[in-house]
């Protein structure tokens, strides 16, 4: 059965709107787990590569399988960004930016009210 999704879940989801910087669930969350879209529950992000960005928002070096992860150009605003979507749903998950660490340099910058956690079993 689907979660039903709150106002804000689905503003971002399905609007493509951004939460505000500081303000969602998971920008300061390092618990061990994974983190998965809201609406189809698909596998997204590992804790093992969550980091600070110091921008507000969660943000990965890398998602846990790239299929589950769709690209797409993003000229709104006058800005060139790319969008992240949940390739299974479509759910707009965020943008992926070239200035992360490690050897791709990318961030994964993600709306927490995109996303729910799921903490590692022991």
């Amino acid at each position: 059965m689907k979660k039903e999704l709150t106002d804000l879940q689905k503003q971002i989801c399905w609007e493509k709107a951004t939460e505000k910087p500081f303000s969602g669930e998971y920008w300061n969350h390092f618990e061990i787990g994974s983190y998965h879209c809201i609406n189809c529950h698909k596998s997204l992000f590992s804790s093992d590569a969550k980091f600070d960005a110091g921008c507000g928002w969660p943000s990965f070096s890398k998602a846990i399988d790239n299929r589950n992860i769709k690209e797409v150009s993003d000229d709104r605003y006058g800005l060139r960004r790319v969008e992240i979507m949940c390739h299974h749903c479509g759910a707009h998950l965020g943008h992926v930016f070239d200035d992360g660490p490690g050897e791709e340099g990318l961030r994964y910058c993600v709306n927490s009210a995109s996303i729910q956690f799921e903490k590692e079993a022991k």
